[in-house]
């Protein structure tokens, strides 16, 4: 009886420790109010929102950027001229892209230029995109963009209204 006491207690005993992984990273809390995404309420926001919608290849987030009247222009260099799209067309346009893509990783650098109201503002920023689809086909990207974005007074949000696409090729 005593020997089978032994036996079960050190089954036990080695079960216990087999459950505790001495390699595992620690649980970390998560900070109080700290999330990863913006509720727009702040241009910081709305870009903040943006690189997540991005990096993230989630359309639902970046739809709440762009406004109803939103236009995305973007030169082609073929045709010599300036070409534009909608909000619809943009979208789906960018779901393309994000199905396309394996991994996307989009980093704003700072504004160099910024001139507006409360209401409204002309944004420039650059930034870098890199659009991985396969191991052997990676695109780099530097490039800056011309933002017009306003205040939406129904949602009090921030959105996107025009978008020019100066990317650097």
């Amino acid at each position: 009886m005593y020997r089978s006491f032994k036996v079960l207690l050190a089954i036990f005993l080695f079960s216990l420790v087999g459950c505790v992984n001495p390699f595992a990273p620690k649980l970390v809390e998560p900070r109080q109010n700290e999330t990863i995404l913006s509720d727009q309420k702040t241009i910081d926001g709305l870009f903040k929102n943006f690189s997540y919608a991005y990096n993230f290849k989630d359309t639902a987030v970046y739809s709440k950027l762009l406004s109803e009247d939103f236009v995305f222009v973007y030169r082609n260099y073929d045709l010599g001229a300036d070409l534009s799209w909608g909000k619809f067309e943009d979208i789906k346009t960018t779901y393309g892209l994000f199905q396309s893509a394996s991994n996307i990783n989009l980093i704003w650098n700072d504004s160099y230029l910024s001139i507006g109201d409360s209401l409204e503002k002309n944004i420039q920023r650059a930034f870098s995109l890199t659009i991985v689809f396969s191991p052997n086909d990676i695109i780099q990207l530097q490039g800056k963009a011309n933002f017009k974005v306003k205040f939406n007074p129904v949602d009090s949000i921030w959105q996107i209204t025009y978008w020019r696409d100066d990317t650097y090729f």
